[in-house]
């Protein structure tokens, strides 16, 4: 139940597909004597060691339309399901937005937590509300756009409130005309390829699903959980610096005084693209993703990353953040 594919267990482990079911889990002695995980599609996740506590999984099902205006649809997901599954009920049912985050692995309810984000959209551009239960007390509550603090790969849910709420629905703002951001990457390049006398949001979903699979592993063949590091947002002054003695470093402006540099720029430069250490490695067609190639341990994985980080800190005096939701070595707890 992890797209790393690491072999780790959990001491205690339930499923639930009902608000009832998870309500009756959270009161259960064992939840609230132990530590506790909730997992959704475990793309965004490396564990580096067995759980001593209990894991969630999150199987809440469904997709409706909740209502429309006449620019406008809003669309209640349900937490898990799957996230592209998700994606291509939009694209059959014309309901444009999230055309852009085609093929990203997960389930619907990790989207706001990472704010995920592809091709120059972010899951909070489409996102209305979240609908969420409290751990402590069971309390539903909707979190509208704005009380979510999204940011880049962040949101509540990752740092103020963190392990305090379960996700159960989000509510999606999705346009009856579409949108089109199709200037990131090389998106415009493949509809060019495929030359479409008119654009429609499955054209550039098919385009983004190409360029993905053409870079990107598949989980289920090689273990990974795609990006494994942000992309660092850097001064301009350092950025400056480094251009000086790198012409060719990539650069995606934020403000007058910060700018986007690609963490698998760096990496590649840094020399490890392609190079295997063990049973791990950074991939050899996207350095950004740390692969898994078979046997790996989490501690194993996670020991690549910090090699790459303390590489790329010493070559260009840049710190790289993990992207991935890191699950430490976790003392035991309850009976």
């Amino acid at each position: 139940m992890n797209t790393f594919h690491v072999d780790v267990q959990t001491r205690y482990f339930a499923r639930f597909s009902s608000v009832s079911d998870l309500r009756s889990l959270l009161q259960d002695p064992l939840f609230k004597e132990n530590p506790r995980l909730i997992l959704g599609g475990g793309s965004n996740v490396l564990f580096r060691a067995d759980f001593p506590g209990i894991v969630l999984r999150n199987e809440l099902r469904g997709i409706q339309l909740v209502s429309e205006t006449d620019a406008h649809y809003l669309v209640d997901a349900a937490a898990g399901e799957n996230w592209h599954g998700f994606v291509m009920e939009c694209i059959n049912r014309n309901w444009a937005g999230v055309e852009n985050l085609s093929l990203i692995p997960g389930s619907v309810g990790a989207g706001p937590m990472q704010n995920i984000g592809a091709y120059g959209i972010e899951i909070k551009d489409v996102i209305d509300s979240v609908e969420a239960m409290r751990m402590a007390d069971g309390k539903i509550l909707r979190f509208v756009n704005s009380e979510c603090a999204f940011g880049y790969r962040d949101s509540i849910f990752k740092q103020a409130e963190r392990d305090q709420w379960v996700i159960l629905s989000v509510r999606f703002r999705l346009n009856k005309r579409p949108v089109f951001q199709i200037d990131y990457g090389a998106i415009q390049e493949e509809l060019d390829r495929e030359n479409p006398d008119r654009i429609t949001i499955r054209d550039v979903s098919n385009a983004v699903i190409r360029i993905r699979r053409s870079k990107l592993p598949d989980p289920d063949e090689l273990g990974n959980a795609g990006s494994f590091f942000k992309n660092p947002l850097v001064p301009l002054e350092l950025f400056e610096a480094l251009r000086s003695k790198w012409p060719d470093i990539p650069v995606y402006p934020v403000s007058e005084q910060i700018v986007k540099v690609p963490a698998g720029w760096l990496i590649e430069k840094a020399g490890w693209k392609g190079r295997r250490v063990g049973n791990c490695g950074m991939h050899g067609k996207q350095a950004l993703v740390l692969v898994n190639y078979g046997g790996a341990t989490g501690d194993e994985l996670y020991a690549h990353s910090s090699r790459v980080l303390e590489s790329v800190r010493d070559m260009f005096g840049i710190s790289l953040e993990r992207e991935v939701n890191v699950i430490p070595p976790v003392a035991q707890a309850g009976p």
